[in-house]
């Protein structure tokens, strides 16, 4: 399976949509399409469109200005048409819910199960139409965020998308996490307190 990178760094929307489009069109057997962009519009505007026509997919933030969308082709689409769905060129998508997660863990009972459910939960989060505009994590929550988190693909695809990821700097220092963060930024209570204050909503699973 070969990987087809298209590079659409400094183009604006629709751009960056229209040249996988024709990239998916080219692609004669299966593989990866990979899409450079530097901008979370086009990040949100390319997720869509490879979940409009069901192609598994992962967005990464890279840099400040650097991302990659990555989505697997297993049929190639050829001349079928593809669904295009309605493209967003506002500069932000993202509504004002914060989303609070203080355990790695979701809900009482078995620890084994409430692991799989917050797994579900931010996955779930992952494709609300409207994404969350800052996700806060803390006390336990803040393994969630650091290597070995099984859902670091997740977040790491929210990051692309413009959600904010902050986890709580004293709670890394106290688990020893401070060098194992892999996504997002590190926050204080202060500003925790902050971004609940000024939300419209706050869910904590």
């Amino acid at each position: 399976m070969g990987t087809i990178v298209v590079n659409a760094v400094g183009e604006q929307c629709p751009i960056p949509v229209v040249k996988a489009a024709r990239a998916l069109r080219e692609m004669t057997e299966p593989g990866i399409l990979e899409v450079h962009v530097d901008n979370e519009i086009a990040v949100q505007n390319l997720t869509r469109m490879a979940s409009g026509n069901k192609l598994a997919v992962r967005s990464e933030k890279l840099g400040e200005k650097e991302f990659v969308v990555s989505m697997e082709v297993t049929a190639p689409a050829g001349e079928t048409p593809l669904e295009e769905p309605p493209l967003t060129c506002t500069p932000d998508q993202r509504g004002s819910l914060v989303i609070a997660v203080d355990s790695a863990s979701m809900g009482q009972g078995s620890v084994e199960l409430g692991k799989a459910l917050m797994k579900g939960f931010l996955f779930a989060v992952s494709q609300l139409p409207e994404l969350p505009r800052t996700m806060l994590f803390y006390n336990g929550g803040a393994h969630l965020t650091c290597r070995g988190s099984d859902s670091l693909e997740d977040l790491k695809g929210l990051e692309a998308q413009g959600v904010e990821i902050l986890t709580c700097g004293t709670c890394l220092n106290h688990y020893g996490l401070t060098e194992e963060l892999a996504v997002g930024g590190v926050t204080n209570m202060y500003a925790i307190v902050e971004k609940l204050a000024g939300a419209g909503k706050v869910v904590k699973p």
